[in-house]
């Protein structure tokens, strides 16, 4: 017991030295808000007991050191005056208030049995005052980016907005202009089905495969639109040309074969040669199961029809003479159906058989229905290209 007590000790002072010298080494090298964090952890727990004052000391050189650099450079930015800064200066300033409120979460503190104090100075002024001017600044600047033609010049004036919306809820009419930025930085893209086979498709199949609400497309600067909003103007445009549409002919194809099986049918005495029926050392008949050979003449009947679409999808930015890009599609629908009958001893058949002979025989689809269900492959296609695809 004394020796894990003794190893126990060893290993606390080891511990607590080199939790020391890690957050002396962080004050050295200037990390001084990673030695005030790791000198808080330490402290957390038994902050009373000796072996903490050395953490304390610790905590009030990186506290010291931090303050002091930030309000140099708080100074220097404002004497620069330039209001590019002001964000900056704000952010440091929160800095200072969240470094003393983290400190004061472990307070009290003793050193050496007396109270152990810091400095802690009140920025609630600098805060709100600087608050107010990045306010105004970002938001002059927002409205500057948003004067402009440019959709990369609206979104980063969205930034700006969203900056002043956070720190400063509605300042000014923000979630408004929040608002005319997001729709000035969205691409608008219009997505189309253009039939260039001289065939009809069905008009349910262009619904089903514009139907982008079903996609999951929509990015927070990208929006797909199937059919035509007024009130919008289009940047791009993206084409389905259908190019051609090939049905099999409907097939109907029989092939039959002849099943034999010995199975089990009952059972029967065991007899000798004489025709007696044997007994057992009990005295009791003796019975075998009774095999016979049993047969089937099996018949099964294939349905067959097949649809193939092949496509182009086209993307072009509208105002532009000429496609953007361009991808090949090729979609592929099977009708199968499977079904049998029998002649004969169903037993002589196997398992998947026997489950055949409970299908039946169905309608061949029409033509427009199986254009119509390629819909979900083209849909996933689409939706594959569209999602790979970055509008420029």
């Amino acid at each position: 017991m004394k020796q894990l007590l003794l190893t126990a000790a060893l290993l606390l002072v080891l511990t607590s030295c080199s939790g020391r010298k890690q957050i002396g080494k962080a004050i050295s090298h200037g990390n001084y808000d990673q030695a005030i964090q790791e000198a808080l952890e330490k402290l957390d727990r038994n902050k009373d007991k000796p072996r903490k004052q050395d953490f304390i000391v610790l905590l009030e050189d990186a506290y010291y050191k931090a303050m002091q650099e930030d309000l140099q450079r708080i100074n220097t930015l404002k004497k620069d005056s330039n209001p590019e800064y002001f964000k900056t200066i704000y952010e440091m300033y929160l800095d200072l208030d969240d470094r003393q409120l983290a400190i004061k979460r472990v307070l009290p503190l003793k050193i050496n049995g007396k109270d152990f104090k810091l400095e802690f100075k009140d920025y609630a002024s600098e805060i709100v005052d600087y608050r107010y001017k990045t306010s105004e600044y970002l938001l002059a600047l927002g409205k500057s980016q948003l004067s402009s033609d440019n959709k990369y010049d609206a979104r980063e004036a969205y930034d700006q907005f969203s900056y002043v919306e956070a720190i400063n809820p509605n300042f000014k009419d923000t979630r408004a202009l929040l608002q005319e930025a997001h729709l000035k930085g969205t691409d608008f893209v219009m997505v189309y089905i253009e039939n260039q086979t001289k065939q009809i498709i069905p008009k349910q199949l262009e619904t089903d495969v514009l139907n982008f609400d079903t996609y999951g497309l929509d990015a927070f600067w990208t929006t797909y639109h199937g059919y035509i909003d007024q009130n919008l103007s289009y940047d791009y445009d993206v084409v389905m040309r259908l190019k051609a549409i090939s049905l099999s002919p409907e097939r109907v194809h029989e092939k039959q074969k002849l099943n034999e099986k010995n199975i089990i049918d009952g059972w029967e005495y065991k007899k000798d040669r004489n025709g007696s029926i044997l007994l057992d050392s009990l005295g009791n008949k003796m019975k075998i199961d009774k095999i016979i050979n049993a047969k089937a003449r099996y018949f099964e009947v294939s349905q067959y029809k097949s649809v193939e679409v092949i496509a182009d999808v086209v993307f072009s930015k509208l105002g532009s003479n000429k496609p953007v890009d361009s991808f090949k599609l090729n979609s592929t629908f099977i009708f199968e159906n499977f079904y049998a009958w029998v002649r004969g001893d169903e037993r002589a058949l196997s398992l998947q058989e026997r489950e055949l002979t409970r299908n039946r025989a169905v309608p061949f689809p029409s033509d427009q229905q199986m254009v119509f269900d390629t819909g979900e492959d083209l849909k996933l296609q689409l939706k594959n290209i569209l999602s790979a695809y970055t509008l420029n």
